[in-house]
């Protein structure tokens, strides 16, 4: 297939969806204030209703996997698309708690498949040598939609209430959807496999993914549940910005995800010709993440603004598990992990952004409704600590590991020299038996 129709056929209409689904996972940053007005709700109610996306997105993660796998993505985008559109038009139209929850977990379930459609379809039409680049375009359209979810619908909302921009992107999620089942070529028929229980358990016995998992899982979920939501909400009751400034704020953070995961793709690839595992430049970025995360318990009031947009710029760094489980896993089972790594971290995500919630509720508001700089102080120390165990685990894995490589390595010459083997190779293979 030419070059001009892989764009216009296959990247260009899945991309759009990866598009979509950044936009509708990030929104209600921007549309907290609103939604908290007009509802009546809670910082915990407000973080369980945002962190029903994930938790829905995490609940099908697997049949979506299996479903792309035995129909194809451009059936399975089409059926998912049309469901999100659906969820939106409902969140549009909810009154109350109950209903917006539904219709946000149902806005998750149909745009579940949106990445994971659009690599299986890239990797089909796409040549392997190219794959690399074009994954990082789509990255990027989702870092695009992300931005397009702070400032542009900030300045949208001076013409047309929430509820008429949720309609409004309903009609897009249903455009997107017409446009991948008109356009998208049927990929060649395959081998139809079932995800197991065995395979499952496979994928999570491999010593790469648990050990990356144990590292970069609980950052990748801090990342998702808090920049989605609790940035904004700091920003507007610790450091006292406008409405407007937020939005500029999020815009420059959710920007800053196309410069990060590029950044962190070359730093990657420029580590591997000095012999540094990729790990090792998770664990360093991962250092740095949580370093950044103690400016906020720590309530470093130099620059606020600076630590909003690091906080993005900087978690980043945990999309490079997804790297390094497909580099350590045998072939027949990166799909898989892939799929595992989705589940776990957009059920952490669900957990980290219901929880700070949580826990920044158990202060009183001011009468402007404002919560507390030590309610943000504490959520953000809880999730500082839960990182660090991961990161400490680590390192004490790594220290060990070197420890008895270093006595192994002893051991193993005084054995050498006990038996005269410390002679010159070629004079020992020369010496009969």
């Amino acid at each position: 297939m030419p070059g001009a129709q892989v764009f216009l056929l296959v990247f260009l209409p899945f991309a759009l969806g990866h598009y979509l689904s950044s936009l509708l996972r990030n929104v209600n940053a921007v549309l907290a204030p609103q939604l908290m007005a007009e509802l009546a709700l809670t910082p915990a109610q407000l973080g369980l209703l945002t962190s029903a996306y994930f938790f829905s997105f995490a609940l099908v993660q697997l049949p979506v996997g299996v479903a792309l796998d035995r129909y194809g993505p451009r059936r399975v985008q089409f059926a998912m698309l049309c469901l999100a559109a659906a969820g939106a038009l409902a969140f549009a139209g909810s009154r109350e708690l109950n209903q917006l929850l539904l219709a946000r977990a149902l806005m998750g379930i149909g745009l579940a498949g949106c990445f994971m459609a659009a690599v299986k379809s890239i990797s089909t039409w796409i040549s392997p040598a190219r794959l690399p680049s074009v994954q990082g375009y789509l990255i990027a359209a989702g870092g695009l939609g992300a931005a397009s979810a702070t400032l542009p619908v900030r300045l949208a909302l001076r013409y047309i209430d929430w509820r008429w921009l949720f309609i409004a992107l309903a009609a897009g999620c249903a455009i997107v959807a017409l446009l991948i089942f008109l356009l998208a070529p049927t990929p060649p028929e395959t081998p139809r496999t079932s995800f197991t229980r065995r395979m499952l358990a496979e994928v999570c016995a491999n010593p790469m993914f648990r050990e990356t998992a144990c590292l970069v899982l609980m950052p990748h979920a801090v990342f998702f549940g808090i920049q989605g939501l609790w940035v904004a909400r700091w920003l507007n009751d610790v450091a006292h910005f406008d409405q407007q400034a937020i939005a500029w704020l999020l815009y420059l953070g959710m920007a800053a995800v196309i410069f990060g995961a590029i950044s962190v793709g070359m730093i990657t690839e420029w580590a591997a010709r000095k012999n540094i595992a990729p790990l090792s430049v998770a664990a360093a970025g991962i250092a740095l993440y949580i370093a950044i995360q103690c400016g906020f318990v720590l309530d470093w009031a130099p620059s606020y603004q600076l630590l909003s947009v690091l906080f993005t710029l900087v978690g980043t760094i945990t999309g490079i598990e997804y790297a390094i489980v497909a580099q350590a896993m045998p072939p027949a089972l990166t799909g898989r992990a892939s799929t595992c790594l989705n589940l776990l971290i957009f059920l952490g995500a669900f957990a980290v952004q219901a929880g700070f919630g949580a826990i920044v509720g158990l202060w009183r508001p001011d009468a402007l409704q404002h919560y507390p700089a030590v309610a943000y102080r504490t959520a953000f120390g809880v999730l500082v600590l839960l990182q660090l165990a991961g990161l400490v685990r680590f390192l004490a894995r790594r220290r060990g590991r070197s420890a008895r490589s270093g006595k192994m390595a002893a051991i193993n010459s005084k054995e050498d020299y006990e038996t005269g083997s410390l002679r010159p190779s070629r004079q020992r293979e020369a010496r009969p038996d």
